[in-house]
């Protein structure tokens, strides 16, 4: 058997090769859109990808099952579980099988068990692997898509907060705390192969670790450590990260099939064709926040590549052409990253260094100090905004600031901002780097008296500033002794 894993930092998704060296087949499971990697390591391996399995609907990016079955005739493995309006509707172009809980598939030795495991979604499933090659006959491990994270499970409430499906996030919850108490009657040997890592908006407090054990997760897992059903429902709804809007746009994409893309490649453009876009398109410059201060193009957004997935599909507006500016490699790992969440209408791109060198970067954005700070705050010649997650924000604050969300902050900032309050705006996050792009974005709004906290609240603190705290909360119940007993598959 040969196991191959793939992790794309910048949506922290985990895919996975699994493939038979005696008969040269291999599934792909949960690719991404990208699919250049996989069919590289295919024939690396002199293997063929015979099949795509899909745990779920996905919602943070583009599946790409239908970009893999396009090249290499592949046949898609899909669920059928959940209700009829959230199965797939692929077209008759691609070879699907269907599977329920319980059903196998099998490449070469290695089968794959399906099991039912809802709550993330209605439809998601695990995959249970038994390389019946080494003369195994019980399971080594499972695929367990947005089910089970190291550390966490995925969140139930993405259908009523990014598709709007109301009462869905309760129903959901009590599905997966069904599911987790099927999942803890598994062997604790089997080791654990999930779909995200840290930074995923897909569940909250992932750990960075790629793998794990079932053994490993019911002991240390929080979310698995619960009996009562009401309990877990409030634990696991309370302080999810806020759900990206396109969230709800991908998974409709994905129920129906993505378009194919190719082999694409995005045209350059002179910098003096800057003049003659779309002032309602989208102008992206992913240099570094410092570069992007020291000068940049009025009316751009700066979104480095670390951001350009997390901050992308909230701040890019989907309807309107993109473009980037960029250099060299950066550009088409930008476009990939960009595809991966749906944002194909590419119109072209700008070399950053040719745009610097026009005199067109002709903006500069400012930045403070936390000492600066404290005196502004105490003349009351300033407004502050936190752009934090709000459970950053229910965490710790500075006295004196108020939230508004970063994804949120092009919505929010005229609703709340009085045309008589003539302060310069300071933009405070953790660490400065996401209220840089909220620097930006306030800009290219036409908003000048925009200024970024260096360094965030922690700088603040370590300069020995204090903060406002909220009183913690019981979010969860005791640990309960996990109990190992047998394996459970349907």
């Amino acid at each position: 058997m040969l196991l191959k894993y793939f992790y794309d930092e910048a949506l922290a998704h985990a895919s996975y090769l699994v493939g038979c060296q005696r008969t040269g087949e291999a599934f792909i499971i949960d690719p991404a859109r990208a699919i250049t990697p996989y069919l590289k390591a295919a024939a690396a391996e002199k293997m063929k990808i015979t099949g795509c399995v899909e745990t779920h609907i996905h919602a943070d990016y583009l599946s790409g099952s239908c970009e893999l079955a396009k090249q290499t005739e592949a046949t898609l493995y899909l669920s059928d579980e959940g209700p009829a309006d959230w199965k797939y509707q692929l077209g008759s172009e691609y070879s699907v099988q269907r599977l329920k809980g319980g059903d196998h598939i099998a490449i070469g030795n290695i089968q794959l068990t399906t099991t039912h495991t809802p709550g993330h979604t209605p439809e998601s499933i695990s995959l249970i692997l038994t390389d019946l090659g080494s003369g195994a006959n019980e399971p080594m491990g499972i695929f367990t898509g947005d089910f089970i994270f190291v550390g966490s499970v995925g969140r139930p409430d993405l259908l009523e907060e990014a598709a709007g499906i109301a009462g869905s996030a309760d129903q959901g919850a009590r599905d997966l705390f069904r599911s987790i108490e099927k999942f803890n009657s598994l062997p604790d040997y089997l080791q654990i192969w999930p779909s995200h890592g840290a930074g995923s908006a897909c569940g909250k407090g992932l750990g960075a670790i790629p793998s794990s054990t079932v053994g490993y997760e019911k002991r240390f897992n929080q979310a698995l450590q619960f009996t009562n059903e009401e309990d877990f429902v409030r634990f696991i709804l309370d302080d999810q990260p806020e759900a990206p809007p396109y969230f709800g746009l991908m998974k409709k994409l994905n129920k129906l099939g993505p378009k194919i893309i190719g082999d694409f490649r995005p045209k350059k453009l002179t910098p003096q064709q800057l003049d003659s876009l779309d002032p309602a398109c989208n102008v992206i410059d992913t240099a570094a926040f410092e570069q992007f201060a020291s000068q940049h193009v009025p009316g751009t957004i700066n979104l480095p590549m670390k951001y350009l997935a997390s901050q992308g599909g909230w701040l890019i507006n989907y309807q309107a052409p993109t473009y980037l500016i960029s250099t060299g490699e950066k550009v088409l790992e930008a476009v990939r990253i960009l595809h991966e969440i749906g944002i194909d209408n590419i119109e072209g791109y700008l070399d950053a260094d040719e745009v610097y060198a026009s005199g067109l970067a002709s903006e500069k954005s400012q930045q403070q100090s936390p000492q600066w700070l404290a005196e502004a705050l105490s003349t009351n010649s300033i407004r502050l905004v936190d752009v934090r997650r709000k459970s950053e924000w229910n965490a710790g604050r500075i006295a004196g600031a108020e939230h508004i969300f970063l994804g949120r902050l092009a919505e929010e900032f005229g609703q709340t901002t009085s045309q008589e309050d003539n302060r310069s705006i300071v933009l405070q996050c953790r660490t400065g780097s996401r209220s840089a792009i909220a620097t930006s974005v306030l800009r290219s709004l036409g908003v000048k008296n925009v200024i970024n906290l260096s360094g965030g609240i922690e700088q603040w603190e370590t300069a020995g500033y204090p903060i406002v705290k909220e009183s913690p909360s019981l979010k969860s119940a005791p640990p309960q002794e996990p109990v190992s007993i047998s394996c459970a598959l349907n």
